[in-house]
């Protein structure tokens, strides 16, 4: 069982940035990819990032590729999303979720622990 609390959240001006983190409790942290994905109102949760459970890899969606970076700290069982150039269309609650070693990282079907989200507004 992991238990995943984001936090970071919060309201930011277009062009700016946040920091975003999600702590997960257990000792076998190290072992899961992690994922974060968004969901805005009305819409389905989409895919923002991943990292593989050593950090070796990461992956972005299209429209957060060179301005979100993904990154973790496994002797802290912490990981970050760094959004810099936000925009208003990123505005959206933003969820971390562990996943199981496996290739399909932006499935959310794929994940199999997931937390509670925090809201990011990004204002224009």
């Amino acid at each position: 069982q992991v238990q995943l609390v984001e936090s970071g959240g919060g309201l930011v001006q277009a062009g700016g940035s946040l920091r975003l983190s999600c702590a997960a409790s257990g000792r076998t942290f190290s072992s899961y990819n992690m994922g974060w994905f968004r969901q805005a109102p009305g819409k389905e949760r989409d895919f923002v990032a991943a990292i593989t459970y050593g950090g070796a890899w990461s992956y972005y969606a299209d429209s957060v590729k060179g301005r979100f970076a993904i990154f973790r700290d496994n002797a802290k069982n912490t990981v970050y999303l760094q959004m810099n150039s936000l925009k208003p269309e990123d505005t959206a609650v933003y969820y971390c979720a562990a996943q199981r070693p496996s290739t399909t990282y932006y499935d959310t079907k794929s994940y199999d622990y997931w937390g509670q989200g925090t809201q990011v507004t990004v204002s224009s």
